[in-house]
This record gives structure tokens, C-alpha cells and sequence, in this order.
């Protein structure tokens, strides 16, 4: 069994915080890591989203950050970066198609690529993926 491990299931082993309703299917997916043969792919940005999710930044620090603007033709611009790539969706595109943030656009991104289902708690990206034609991996 392979799938794409979102971070949001990965923090809910080591945080107190998961709601009751979101333990089982979390550690239903641990259990599932431990059967033979069984793998999870991760984006580069499972390591930051870890990170920055409740362990490493305080949400005070979040709140205090500039406000920022980006100009009226940015869509434009990231569309003309996109296409000057060799072809694969960098997770900004999916980001604003889904309106998803630039991480959980990763996910997506590469749940599609590698045509692999997804195990995630969030859901934004739980409907974003649903809309995208990616399975949610079913364990509970």
C-alpha cells in the first residue's frame, strides 16, 4: 500500500490536540504504515509544514507578520512561470485553482502526479483533492 501523507495526520500522533473524531482515522494510518510493504510519499514541504504547524511558530508571531499585496497581473505572472517549466504543475498553480494554501497544494500536486490516494485531516484539502479526482485513502 503507497499513498501521500499529509502532515496534518502526521502531527496528530505527537499533538494532544487531535479532536476525538480525527484520532482514529490518524492512527488507523500509523497502523497501515506498519504493515509490509507499505509506504508513504511526502512533498518537500512535509518537513516545513511540520515544522511551522504548532511546533516551531508561535500563532502570535503569524498575526504580527506585514500585511502584503501583490500586484492586479500576479496570476498572470505565476500562469507565465508555470509555463516556462518543463511541464510539471509547480503546487502555486494548484494552490489557486483549489484555493489551498502553497503546502497543502503539494499534497495535491503530488497525489496527482503519482496517481497515489491521499491521507489527510484537512478539509479544504480533503474537497480540493475530491474535486481534482484524487481518492481519499479510505481506512476507517
Amino acid at each position: 500500500m503507497r499513498f501521500v501523507l499529509e502532515a496534518s495526520v502526521t502531527l496528530s500522533w505527537l499533538l494532544r490536540d487531535t479532536s476525538s473524531r480525527d484520532a482514529p482515522y490518524a492512527f488507523a494510518v500509523l497502523n497501515a504504515l506498519r504493515l509490509p510493504g507499505a509506504s508513504a510519499e511526502v512533498p518537500v514541504t512535509w518537513g516545513w509544514r511540520s515544522r511551522t504547524s504548532s511546533l516551531a511558530v508561535k500563532p502570535k508571531l503569524r498575526a504580527q507578520r506585514p500585511k502584503r499585496s501583490f500586484p492586479r497581473d500576479a496570476g498572470w505572472r505565476i500562469d507565465q512561470a508555470d509555463a516556462a517549466t518543463s511541464g510539471t504543475p509547480y503546487p502555486i498553480s494548484f494552490a489557486r485553482r483549489y484555493h489551498l494554501s502553497s503546502y497543502n497544494a503539494s499534497y495535491l500536486e503530488l497525489a496527482l502526479r503519482s496517481a497515489l490516494p491521499l491521507a489527510t485531516l484537512d478539509e479544504d484539502l480533503r474537497r480540493a483533492a475530491s474535486k481534482a479526482g484524487v481518492e481519499d485513502l479510505k481506512l476507517v
